[in-house]
């Protein structure tokens, strides 16, 4: 033991005789004691204490050092992983916004025409542009960073001015029109593809009549331009201006903000002007890219020149955590202070635009919904651990406890042995926490360090406190012997009683308000208060450790109902014959009452785990229906047109093809004499009842869509010989439709003229044909011969080969020969890729299911600490009852029988919190936001709602419940390999 190797007075033990003999504090020498007035010397007694610890028990300090390490790893990781997403998902979110929308636009007008002609002339030059923008750059404030290279500025007309050459394209007799820009930047971002830069020559004025400009190859190609052409414009009051090409530029990126804030500097556009009525008319529009000093010559057209300065965010520079004051930036610029120092540095009339501040409220509000679900796993892995390093602690202690109570017999003090602990357990906790730390900047090499320290800091804080505080709580009294604490015999204290009603309590309102305003919570003010699921206030940290709390009530109710069942059984088996029925219940009976920690850790974590594995299965659930309601089938071919006749036999035989669905869709279909349209789909109705069986969209008895044999075969209303008129065709219908139309027939005007009456007999809220909620099914049978051509197929198979199928339809369809014969073939697969569209989401998603899986693998070390805690009592029992005729296989039954009481508590205890967890929290659960993209802003496909999912309820129970009786059966066959000496000796305190 440690109160060996001579150490017994340094543990503030006062030998008898040592308080008269140095008259001073013990540990220091009198001064001149030692022949050295005034010198004192320390008693370096730690170092041995420690010494002889870590080298009696090296293998528990070395497993100390790996929890710890490990744990402050993870904690150290998290919220550098998540501030790598999310910073990721920001910067994806500008990047797709375009520079069209996120980049900040200030304009100004020309001059006015009051100051004299010189002075307009030098505030468009390029000195003048140039320093307006270097004051405008220094307005905007940070953390809005500006990307000088892909900003710009300049002049261009804000009207456009026609052309007068006729050899111009001119697709309804129209002549082209131009857009004059000298924007700065030209040579930077183009290179030459024929002739040269325009260059200004001599000083360029408003009087100038001819200028210099390159066109970009887009431009030449569309509106046959070539180097040396010269285009007229109109002057104002003056001769027209000629305007020289001399060289066709070629982009060097044409994603690049320079091309992409303004398209039509790179690419020409053909207008169409609204007309009234009559055949409709176009017209050409192209820009011609003046050189930067040549400016001034657009104050002589009656283009309505203006300036402007194209400031495009850097995306690199952006981040997260300052989303807030991003948004306030913007905020300034367009409506605040930063507008009014923007027109003090260029003009009185400037004006600033920018869709940026719709961006990041777009990505705010889908992290609103994202980061609170990260953060229920977050706090569930979190109490996991906690659970863990506070059960190591106790174990720790617990093994100690002979050892330690023989020391404050001795005469040591609280504090001098919690001092003593608390450095034992430093000096291996520390430089393991630092390790921990180091590792998780190597694997997270992106975030804010001081989070991540601090998170590695209180993980070893906590370890180097859960030793000390359980010794002090134990030991306070001095004594050798404690009372029994079996959890059958110890009946719980007051203060554990209102502990457990305080938790109740908590976990309720948890419940109660998770269900009520969802994980969100006020998700609407994210942006401006940049609180955006920050989950920094009490209350939304309450929501969030919901499922922790109510694993963790449940762990308590578990352990006051463990005995009952235990007594139950004690007596009927105590009838049996046999000795290890009854003895493995006593032996369970009597197990101490530290197993509240282990089972407080295997439940916390099996809910945290059920929870977690229902989240990821309703996200993938989530994004699986999604791509069936917008396909409708494992892949999807569909044309503007009909489909060859045998285009349905040619891709039924490619590979992982089962069956093919023909549809003849109308999408423009009007109901009687109105000008609604309703989308109508013709198809067989045996195979579209079955497709719409194996997708759960809208199944129906097929013989109830077929048509009439009396029905039409050309689709028209037609009476018959007895002057009746023919049987409509029954109609599946979405509701809406139904609601609108009813059971009455009524006819349809199908595109190619012809028309057919139907009436609605089936009514379903989804079908696979057509998404949305206006739809009419009919029998493709009653239509005429033009509209019954089909023009979608719904193809399904488990495993569709998207390459093979491409290629049968490009075959089947002549797409090889004639491109404008093609069909459009989507893939379920690709479908539901496009809907993890931010690395927000799939950032979030990974972290969530790494949470998820290092509770699990907490919960499992739980079990292992607790089981290696009983390993040396159980080999002992087994030693001594061997001596008493007990045989490997009943040693090894004691074993396991004695170990499945606690492991089936767990795991059925597991199990039934994990569903209640899932069904009460499950309506304050939207898992939308992670699940599905919103692209552009537009609505999400459905909705993803949190459900059940078996196996993240099952498997995690079972794979404790095969570990506890593994391990214990392991034990047995390991001791009954094994000599029994060391077990019988006699003292030996197992």
């Amino acid at each position: 033991m440690g109160c060996d190797s001579g150490s017994g007075g340094r543990l503030g033990i006062r030998r008898p005789g040592s308080g008269s003999g140095t008259g001073g504090r013990p540990g220091f020498r009198r001064p001149g004691s030692d022949g050295r007035p005034g010198f004192r010397r320390r008693d370096h007694s730690v170092a041995p204490w420690i010494r002889t610890r870590l080298r009696t028990a090296p293998g528990a300090a070395v497993a100390l050092a790996l929890l710890v390490m490990a744990t402050a790893c993870l904690a150290a990781a998290f919220p550098r992983a998540v501030e790598r997403y999310e910073d990721a998902g920001l910067r994806r979110a500008v990047v797709d916004a375009t520079a069209p929308r996120t980049s900040l636009q200030v304009s100004a007008p020309q001059p006015g025409t009051y100051i004299p002609q010189s002075e307009r002339e030098s505030a468009v030059s390029p000195a003048s542009m140039r320093k307006a923008y270097e004051r405008v750059l220094n307005v905007v404030e940070r953390p809005l960073a500006v990307d000088p290279a892909q900003s710009m500025y300049g002049v261009r007309n804000v009207n456009n001015l026609e052309a007068a050459e006729t050899w111009l394209p001119m697709p309804s007799g129209l002549p082209a029109q131009m857009s004059l820009a000298a924007q700065s930047g030209l040579a930077e971002h183009s290179r030459m593809s024929a002739g040269r830069l325009p260059r200004a020559g001599n000083t360029v004025t408003a009087a100038t009549r001819e200028v210099e400009a390159a066109v970009t190859t887009e431009t030449a190609k569309r509106l046959n331009i070539k180097v040396g052409s010269v285009i007229h414009v109109p002057g104002m009051q003056l001769d027209p201006l000629a305007v020289r090409i001399t060289g066709i530029v070629a982009p060097r990126d044409p994603e690049s903000a320079y091309w992409t804030t303004q398209p039509l500097l790179r690419t020409p556009s053909l207008i169409r002007p609204p007309t009234q009525g009559g055949e409709p008319e176009t017209y050409w529009l192209g820009a011609l890219l003046l050189p930067p000093d040549a400016a001034p010559v657009l104050l002589g057209t009656p283009g309505e020149p203006a300036r402007y300065w194209l400031l495009t965010p850097d995306p690199a520079a952006l981040t997260a955590h300052d989303l807030s004051r991003l948004g306030s930036a913007v905020a300034s610029l367009e409506s605040g202070p930063g507008l009014v120092k923007v027109r003090d540095s260029t003009d009185a009339d400037s004006g600033v635009s920018t869709d940026l501040d719709e961006v990041l409220a777009s990505y705010a509000e889908l992290r609103s919904g994202v980061r609170p679900l990260v953060s229920v796993a977050a706090f569930g892995t979190g109490a996991v651990a906690v659970v863990v390093l506070l059960m190591a602690g106790r174990l720790t202690a617990d093994r100690r406890r002979t050892e330690l109570a023989l020391l404050r017999a001795r005469g040591a003090s609280l504090r001098g042995l919690t001092r003593r602990l608390v450095t034992e357990t430093a000096v291996v906790a520390l430089p393991a926490g630092a390790l921990g730390l180091a590792g998780a900047l190597l694997l997270v090499p992106y975030g804010r360090a001081p989070y991540a320290v601090g998170a590695a800091l209180a993980v070893t804080l906590l370890a180097c406190a859960a030793l000390p505080l359980r010794a002090l709580a134990a030991h306070r009294v001095v004594g050798l012997h404690g009372a029994r604490e079996d959890l059958t015999s110890i009946r719980p204290s007051r203060r554990r009683t209102i502990a457990e009603l305080t938790l109740l309590v908590l976990a309720s309102v948890a419940v109660l308000a998770l269900r009520s305003r969802g994980t969100s919570g006020t998700s609407d003010e994210a942006l401006g208060s940049g609180a955006s699921g920050d989950l920094g206030s009490s209350g939304d940290q309450l929501v969030a450790m919901a499922p922790v709390l109510i694993g963790v009530i449940a762990a308590l109710v578990l352990v006051r109902l463990y005995p009952l069942p235990l007594r139950w059984l004690a007596r009927p088996a105590g009838r049996m014959r046999g000795a290890i029925g009854h003895l493995s219940l006593a032996r369970a009976g009597r197990t101490s009452v530290s197993t509240v920690l282990p089972l407080l850790a295997l439940l916390t974590a099996l809910t945290t785990a059920a929870f977690g594995g229902s989240v990821l299965a309703g996200v993938a659930d989530a994004r699986d229906r999604a791509a069936v309601l917008n396909l409708g089938a494992d892949a999807r071919v569909e044309a503007e047109g009909a489909l060859p006749a045998t285009l349905p036999e040619q891709v039924r035989s490619a590979p992982g093809v089962q069956e093919v669905t023909p549809l003849s869709i109308a999408y423009e279909a009007k109901p009687g004499a109105g000008v609604e349209s309703v989308p109508l789909a013709g198809v067989d109705p045996e195979g579209y009842a079955r497709l719409a069986d194996r997708t759960g969209l809208g199944a129906f008895p097929a013989g109830e869509l077929k048509a009439s044999p009396a029905a039409p075969a050309d689709g028209a209303s037609k009476p018959g010989a007895d002057g009746s008129a023919k049987a409509p065709l029954p109609a599946l219908a979405s509701s809406a439709v139904a609601d609108r139309y009813g059971t009455h027939p009524f006819s349809l005007r199908l595109s190619d003229g012809s028309d057919v009456t139907v009436r609605i007999t089936l009514v379903r809220d989804l079908t696979p044909a057509l998404p949305g909620t206006d739809f009419l099914i009919v029998d493709r049978a009653g239509l005429g011969t033009v509209a019954a051509r089909p023009t979608t197929l719904l193809v399904t198979g488990d495993q569709v080969n998207g390459g093979a199928l491409r290629k049968a339809v490009a075959a089947g369809t002549g797409a090889d020969t004639d491109p404008t014969a093609r069909a459009d073939v989507r893939l379920r697969s690709e479908e539901r890729a496009r809907y993890i569209d931010s690395p927000l989401q799939s950032g979030a998603e990974r972290v969530y299911a790494a949470a998820v899986a290092a509770g699990s693998g907490y919960a499992v070390l739980a079990l292992l600490l607790a089981l290696v805690r009983a390993a040396p009592e159980r080999a002992a029992l087994l030693a001594r009852l061997r001596t008493m005729g007990l045989t490997r296989s009943q040693g090894r039954r004691l074993l396991v029988l004695e170990a499945l009481p606690q492991a089936l508590l767990a795991a059925a205890g597991g199990i039934l919190t994990g569903w209640a967890a899932v069904r009460l929290l499950a309506p304050g659960i939207d898992l939308t936001s992670i699940a599905l993209a919103t692209p552009g802003g537009a609505p999400p496909t459905g909705t993803a709602a949190l459900h059940t999912d078996p196996a993240s309820l099952f498997l995690p129970a079972l794979t404790v419940l095969l570990l506890a009786t593994g391990i214990a059966a392991g034990q047995a066959w390991w001791t009954g390999r094994r000599g029994s000496v060391r077990e019988l000796r006699a003292g030996d305190s197992r």
